[in-house]
């Protein structure tokens, strides 16, 4: 199997390119930042790219998203040790196929690619909890967010202060929140706010 490795730490990126030449893969290319992966992949068509998610010029997600529309066949891993559930949705709808940690060992990893590889279609990523809000309460977050108060949310959305009051309450408890910066604060962290 043909890999393109990326992340910009180049003890971790040597070490992992070693390991997994050891199991048995054929890594084509490394890149020490989002860019220089983009061009291998684009050039070398290797079959997967294991892509760190936080490079310098352009991020491991964003590869992810350019290779979907340049180069589909191409199946993008993101190896991380952040599994924030906003990163998590960010990396699910840039195509990514799967999310390893960087504390997995080599011989997992290699399970774990070789299956993500063999069977795509399947969504390895991590399942996240995100809350359905109605349109209204979708319109009131991002007020919220700006530091409106409920006045000005109510004045903004053409409501009256209480019915942002039972909005806010029905937000709060969606957001297992207990209070507006709280709300604010778990909605950017699943991805609800960016």
């Amino acid at each position: 199997m043909k890999l393109v490795i990326a992340d910009d730490h180049p003890l971790f990126r040597m070490g992992l390119k070693y390991a997994l030449m050891h199991q048995g893969f054929d890594v084509v290319a490394e890149a020490a930042d989002g860019l220089s992966a983009l061009d291998a992949c684009r050039t070398l068509q290797p079959d997967a790219a294991l892509l760190d998610i936080k490079m310098p010029g352009m991020t491991g997600i964003e590869v992810c998203e350019r290779l979907r529309m340049t180069h589909p066949q191409v199946v993008s891993v993101l190896i991380t040790t952040f599994a924030e559930p906003a990163i998590v949705q960010a990396a699910r709808a840039a195509g990514a196929r799967g999310y390893v940690s960087k504390e997995t060992d080599p011989e997992s990893l290699a399970r774990q690619l070789r299956d993500i590889v063999a069977h795509p279609e399947i969504d390895r990523l991590p399942q996240v909890d995100v809350p359905r809000l109605t349109p209204r309460e979708s319109e009131v977050l991002p007020l919220l967010a700006q530091g409106y108060s409920n006045k000005e949310i109510a004045k903004n959305l053409g409501v009256s202060p209480d019915t942002v009051k039972d909005h806010l309450a029905r937000l709060y408890a969606k957001l297992d929140a207990g209070d507006r910066t709280q709300a604010v604060s778990r909605a950017r962290s699943i991805g609800l706010l960016h």
